[in-house]
């Protein structure tokens, strides 16, 4: 290994510790049985009793925290499904050659990618408060859909690139339908990558905090807002519960994409 390889992965380490560090902090604490954020004197000498899940029993005994899941998922799982639908499509005709501006439509496609939240949220709540789509879930699946499907129209645009289009033009010579080329030939090749950026639209929209303090009100409470709530008006460690369990369903969401990730690989290999 040359001296300039081993010094990337010397600043490739540091980096990571340095993005790692806070969430080995996280973990532990969630487990303190002491309602405080700090390591207390049995923790740091390993006795048991200075451990507890007391905080995660708190959580699911808790119809707040309870609620907030429930909302959290509902309001995810709808935005995800309208984000993966219209990101997809939008992917899939900006991947013909002859669309005109094709570069303008995908930079405003992505344009809430690189939008601030702040900026975003103000802009649809003024929107939205027009239509009476505020305090509602439909307002919030909405707003979440619009962040989240740039992630779908990146991912799916990568999966397109390796995509045989003769493939597409076989099934149509053959009699059939795009409708069913799209359903029995191209979705099953580009899958991996649907899938990809739909799990990035899900956590998007999952661990999104400042569009639910706009658009929201009381009955559209999700994880992040009660987290941020908790913090300012009633600290405890639950919030660090809460931080573990996001941060747990983080790593999943990582793994599969990353499994995702090579099966597509394998499928462009075997394309070719």
């Amino acid at each position: 290994m040359s001296g300039w390889g081993l010094i990337a992965r010397v600043m490739a380490g540091l980096t990571l510790v340095f993005l790692i560090a806070p969430l080995l902090v996280i973990v532990p604490l969630s487990f303190n049985a002491e309602p405080f954020f700090t390591f207390t004197d049995r923790m740091l000498a390993l006795d048991p009793d200075g451990y507890s899940t007391r905080w995660y029993q708190a959580i699911l005994n808790d119809t707040v925290w309870r609620d907030a899941l429930v909302n959290s998922l509902i309001i995810g799982g709808a935005s995800t499904a309208i984000a993966t639908v219209l990101g997809t499509l939008a992917a899939m005709g900006l991947a013909r050659g002859d669309v005109p501006l094709k570069g303008a439509i995908m930079g405003l496609l992505i344009s809430p990618m690189i939008t601030p939240v702040i900026i975003a949220a103000t802009g649809m709540y003024f929107f939205y408060s027009d239509l009476g789509l505020t305090q509602t879930h439909l307002g919030l699946i909405l707003a979440h859909a619009a962040l989240g499907a740039p992630f779908v129209v990146i991912t799916v645009t990568a999966s397109l690139t390796g995509y045989d289009w003769n493939l597409s033009r076989a099934g149509a010579s053959l009699g059939a339908s795009p409708a069913t080329t799209f359903f029995r030939v191209t979705l099953p090749l580009i899958l991996p990558g649907v899938i990809s950026g739909a799990l990035f639209a899900f956590a998007t929209s999952f661990d999104e905090v400042v569009t639910v303090l706009f658009l929201g009100g009381p009955e559209q409470v999700t994880i992040p807002r009660k987290m941020w709530s908790g913090i300012r008006e009633q600290i405890s460690p639950a919030i660090l519960a809460a931080a573990t369990l996001l941060i747990g369903v983080a790593v999943v969401l990582l793994l599969v994409v990353e499994w995702l990730r090579r099966r597509s690989e394998r499928m462009q290999i075997v394309q070719r």
